[in-house]
């Protein structure tokens, strides 16, 4: 038997959501990435429960309880069970019973196991009781002591159930997935029949998986398979991986926009919908990493000290070099340059379009000295003396 020993396992908020299900004589299982990632000794960031009784009785017996319950996906199933200030989402086992590759009709079911089967992959149908006794009813604990991460069943019938599947496994291999066996051969062939169906998801949940994917430590394994089965270029059309595989060579720590900004040249916001700040650190990375005419220095005065690392680290994959030696000096450089002149300075003596022209061509002769111009110097040069 299996047990898993995790500090959340007894805190207070979780034994009190688990107590009012042993009051009620009814079982109640962690499930899926809490359970899996306390196996593997990773963080864990959510706590799901998964139990045979309908949503209206964990309801219930929560209040009973004098829980706090929110029915946040009810007609799923699904409640929110909150315990000092703690949610736990509760879902009643269900199986599918009709599904589009987006989203499914689901019904309730009676055992674990119907639950278990329609999941996505071998590790993530792993349960635990209040104890960490862990219950495996599909054999994902040799996947996940293997590092191999499996479609349950058949893959292409998983797969259709959710084509966003396809990019989930290449997402979870990147993340748990053993590099050196390489990916499931089965599960690969299947995301490349099936490649077409990635065209009907939205780009909210395909950018948000992206990112995830971009995130992993060592994600190069599965972004050179997804390339050699034609999800790359599906997700994002004239993508290449050279100049990707050369940056996370460079690299000290994974940053996502930086290798996604490796990738290629494309409408961002159309391709994978991110965040706004997401969008515009990608489009500020781009048009600086192609177009050398700022220095590393000005850029760290400019953007600030990470944006001109990335751009560094952009451009010297996209050179096929190494770093710049002193990197890490013309960035400090410019991050610390204080440029000494305001618009006070040169009113009266110019004002509106000439005083902007004086402060921008000043900024310039500052910045190409290297930022050793003085006030003096600057306001000689701004008034034209």
């Amino acid at each position: 038997m299996t047990q898993i020993s995790t500090p959340w396992l007894t805190s207070p908020a979780v034994e009190k959501v688990m107590q009012i299900f042993a009051s009620a004589g009814v079982p109640a299982y962690f499930v899926g990435g809490c359970v899996r990632n306390a196996l593997l000794g990773v963080p864990v960031t959510d706590l799901d429960i998964s139990t045979p009784i309908r949503p209206e009785m964990t309801m219930k017996i929560a209040q009973e309880a004098g829980l706090r319950v929110v029915p946040t996906g009810i007609d799923h199933g699904t409640v929110t069970v909150v315990a000092d200030g703690e949610p736990f989402e509760i879902t009643t086992f269900r199986k599918d019973v009709e599904t589009d590759g987006r989203r499914a009709v689901v019904a309730f079911a009676e055992t674990l196991e119907e639950d278990a089967r329609r999941r996505d992959f071998t590790m993530n149908a792993l349960y635990a009781d209040a104890t960490g006794l862990v219950v495996d009813p599909l054999g994902g604990m040799a996947d996940l002591e293997a590092r191999r991460v499996r479609f349950i069943d058949d893959p292409e019938t998983r797969i259709r159930e959710d084509y966003l599947r396809i990019l989930r496994f290449f997402r979870f291999f990147a993340w748990y997935g053993d590099q050196q066996a390489g990916l499931d051969a089965d599960g690969l062939a299947a995301c490349a029949a099936l490649v077409g169906g990635l065209e009907g998801l939205s780009r909210e949940r395909v950018g948000a998986e992206m990112i995830k994917l971009l995130s992993a430590l060592a994600p190069q394994t599965a972004v050179a398979a997804m390339e050699q089965s034609g999800v790359l270029s599906t997700l994002l059309p004239g993508a290449t991986t050279k100049a990707f595989f050369l940056l996370t060579e460079f690299e000290e720590q994974p940053d996502p926009i930086r290798r996604l900004a490796a990738l290629g040249d494309f409408d961002v916001t159309a391709a994978l919908r991110l965040s706004k700040a997401q969008s515009r650190a990608y489009d500020t990375l781009r048009a600086h990493a192609t177009d050398m005419t700022s220095s590393v220095a000005e850029l760290a005065y400019r953007e600030g000290p990470k944006p001109a690392k990335d751009i560094a680290l952009l451009r010297a994959a996209f050179l096929e070099q190494v770093p710049e030696p002193g990197l890490a000096q013309e960035i400090v450089l410019g991050a610390e340059a204080k440029f000494p002149l305001s618009a006070a300075d040169l009113m009266p003596d110019l004002e509106g379009a000439a005083l902007g022209r004086a402060l921008k061509q000043a900024e310039r002769a500052w910045i190409d000295s290297r930022f050793t111009l003085d006030r003096d110097a600057l306001l000689t040069l701004a008034k034209g003396g």
